[in-house]
This record gives C-alpha cells, structure tokens and sequence, in this order.
C-alpha cells in the first residue's frame, strides 16, 4: 500500500457520558481551515497557493500524484505543535489519496488571513484499545459541538480491529460527515 493513501473507519459515539477517551493523556486542540483547491499549482518541484505563497516542495511520486488525482480537498491544520497543509483525493468509501506537509506557523497564518475559510474546531484525544490500535475521538466545538466522531486509522479496510463498546453508528464512506462537509455546511 503507498505511503499516500489513507485507510479509515469512522463512527459516531454514543456514550458520552463516561468519555473513556479524555484518560488517554494525549489531547490536540485542532483548528481546520478548507481552502480554494483550485487555486493550487505546481510551480516545477514546488507546490503554490495562489499567486504568491509558495508552500512546499514536492518529490517525483507527490508531483505524479497532484497532476493525476482530481476533486482535491485542501485544508490547513493548527495545533498547538504544528501546522500541516493536506490535499485529500475524493474518497472511496474507507480510502482516499492524501499528500500531507508540515509548514511554518507564520506561512498558515498568512494564508488563513488572506480570506475567510471554511473552518472547524475541535479537541482530539489518542485512545490506545485493548487491541493496542490508537483510536482518534474529535469532540467538536462551536456551531458543531456535542458531535462526538470517533476514527481509526488501518493499514487496509479488512484488518481486524477490536470495536470499543462506546461507539454507536459507523459512518465509513459517508462524505456528509466529513470534517470538510462539516466546516461547510454544518450538520444537515
């Protein structure tokens, strides 16, 4: 499998209550912002944001793979440790191509403050199940909040992977509840 597809399943959870996740220990603060797929270009080697943030250097697989995929989903993502440029491909079902690039906190903000964006927030917390696999649960903030998701990250959609009893309904493959559709249009 390459390097740059993403294999994911996602859930609600229902059981709020006793939030087992928030004694992992490890907890982001996530701030998303969706920007303009189309007016990212390549430059040569290099990736570029409108007319003048050039973002990133990109080696032969990721500049083949820009120029092939269509339909990108591009974000920017702050935590309190770092910012990361991600351009997703259109999912199919649990997978979806996806280039990802550290940036500089100076770069990201000058671009989120060029517009308004799309944007979501919300505190992920690393849950380690009994089957040793890291579950990411994302309690959402603002507009979004009390929407609690849970996803876990797989190396193909047929590994094995023990369920916590606190998920409820899993939304694998269902684009209304991407974090891209949420910062869109809210929940529907």
């Amino acid at each position: 499998m390459s390097e740059y597809v993403e294999t994911e399943r996602r859930f609600f959870v229902d059981a709020v209550d006793a939030r087992p996740w928030r004694e992992c220990g490890h907890r982001s603060e996530i701030a998303q912002y969706y920007l303009d797929s189309s007016l990212f270009k390549r430059n040569g080697d290099g990736l570029g944001y409108g007319d003048t943030f050039v973002l990133v250097q990109m080696n032969d697989e990721e500049k083949t793979l820009f120029e092939t995929t269509e339909d990108w989903t591009t974000r920017i993502r702050f935590t309190q440790d770092s910012v990361t440029l991600t351009l997703k491909g259109k999912r199919s079902y649990a997978s979806a191509t996806e280039l990802e690039w550290d940036i500089s906190r100076e770069r990201g903000e000058e671009i989120i403050s060029s517009k308004r964006y799309p944007s979501i927030t919300k505190t992920r917390y690393h849950w380690k199940g009994e089957d040793g696999m890291v579950w990411e649960v994302d309690e959402f903030e603002g507009s979004l909040a009390g929407l609690v998701l849970a996803e876990i990250e797989l190396p193909n959609i047929d590994s094995a992977v023990l369920l916590p009893e606190w998920l409820g309904t899993e939304i694998t493959g269902l684009h209304q509840w991407s974090n891209s559709t949420l910062a869109h249009k809210g929940i529907e």
